[in-house]
C-alpha cells in the first residue's frame, strides 16, 4: 500500500487501473493465495533453470511457460479476492524479474548461446536488464495519473511473459523441425538483443482491453480458441511459435491503432478559433 492510498495487485495487468481506498492495516489471509501463486510462478520459472542444466530443454522451456500462466491470474485472483496490496505488487515483480529475465536468459545461454560465450553471454545480461529495467518502469509510473498508453488501454513495450515467450521462438522451431540452425548462437544472440529492446521500448502494444471484437463474430472468436487450445495439446511447438509470430504480426496494428487515438484526442484538445463577426460584415 502506498501514501496515496493506491492498492495495488500482484502487478496484475499493466493496462489496469489501480482503485483507491483506505489505509491498509497489512497483509490480510486472504492475500495469501494470490501471493502464493506467485511464489509458486518463482519456483516453477527458476526450476526451468535446473532442468536447463540437466539438458531437458523440453521440460526447461515447459516450465516457464507454466510460470507465464500462473503470472497470468494471480492478480486477477488478488482482484477477485479484494487483498490486492503493495506486498503483492512488490513480490510480483521480483518473481517476473526471475521467472522471465534471468530463467529465459539462463537457458538459452545452456542451450545455444554457451558455443558463443563472450558475446552470447552479453546478449543474456541484455535481456535480463531489460527485464528488470521494464518492471521498474512499471513500478515507477504505477501511481502516475497520466499514462498515455494505459488511458487508451495500451501496454508500453512488450510485456515481461510475452518476451520471454517471444525470446524462445528459435527453440519452438528447432522442436518441431529438428533444423539445427534455429539453434546458432550467433543468431539467438541478435534475436534476444532484439525483444530486450522491445521490452524497454515505448512503442504501444495491444492489451486485452484494446481488443474487443465485434458482436457478430464472439462465437467464432470461441471456436477459434477452442480449436487452439486443441493444436497445443497436438503440435506444441508449431502452435507456440504460431503464436509468437502471429503476436509480432499484430504489433504494426497496435502501433497504428494508437497514433489513430493519439491523432483523435490531438484534434480534440486543440482550441477553437474565436468567432469574427466584422470578418462577415467587412
Amino acid at each position: 500500500m502506498d501514501e496515496g492510498g493506491a492498492r495495488i495487485g500482484p502487478k496484475a495487468a499493466e493496462d489496469e487501473v489501480p482503485q483507491l481506498s483506505g489505509r491498509s492495516k497489512g497483509l490480510s489471509l486472504r492475500a495469501v493465495l494470490p501471493n502464493a501463486i506467485t511464489a509458486a510462478a518463482l519456483c516453477s520459472g527458476l526450476t526451468g533453470v535446473r532442468f536447463a542444466i540437466s539438458g531437458d530443454w523440453r521440460e526447461a522451456i515447459l516450465a516457464v511457460i507454466f510460470a507465464g500462466l500462473l503470472d497470468g491470474i494471480d492478480g486477477r485472483i488478488a482482484r477477485l479476492l479484494k487483498a490486492q496490496s503493495r506486498f503483492g505488487a512488490e513480490l510480483d515483480s521480483l518473481a517476473d524479474s526471475l521467472s522471465f529475465g534471468m530463467a529465459p536468459a539462463l537457458i538459452l545461454y545452456l542451450w545455444s548461446l554457451q558455443d558463443l560465450p563472450r558475446v552470447g553471454w552479453f546478449a543474456c545480461l541484455a535481456f535480463a536488464i531489460c527485464c528488470a529495467l521494464r518492471l521498474a518502469r512499471f513500478n515507477a509510473q504505477i501511481d502516475t495519473d497520466v499514462q498515455p498508453h494505459k488511458s487508451a488501454g495500451f501496454l508500453t513495450g512488450i510485456p515481461a511473459p510475452v518476451g520471454a515467450g517471444l525470446a524462445f521462438l528459435p527453440f519452438y522451431l528447432w522442436m518441431a523441425t529438428g533444423y539445427e540452425d534455429f539453434r546458432n548462437p550467433v543468431l539467438m544472440g541478435i534475436w534476444m538483443t532484439a525483444i530486450a529492446f522491445l521490452m524497454i521500448s515505448n512503442v504501444a502494444t495491444l492489451s486485452w482491453t484494446s481488443i474487443r471484437p465485434r458482436r457478430n463474430v464472439r462465437l467464432e472468436l470461441i471456436g477459434v480458441f477452442g480449436l487452439l487450445f486443441a493444436a497445443l495439446l497436438q503440435e506444441p511447438w508449431w502452435t507456440l511459435a504460431v503464436i509468437s509470430v502471429g503476436y509480432l504480426a499484430l504489433m504494426p496494428l497496435g502501433i497504428m491503432r494508437y497514433a489513430r487515438i493519439r491523432q483523435q484526442r490531438s484534434n480534440a484538445e486543440l482550441p477553437r478559433e474565436p468567432f469574427d463577426v466584422n470578418h462577415l460584415s467587412g
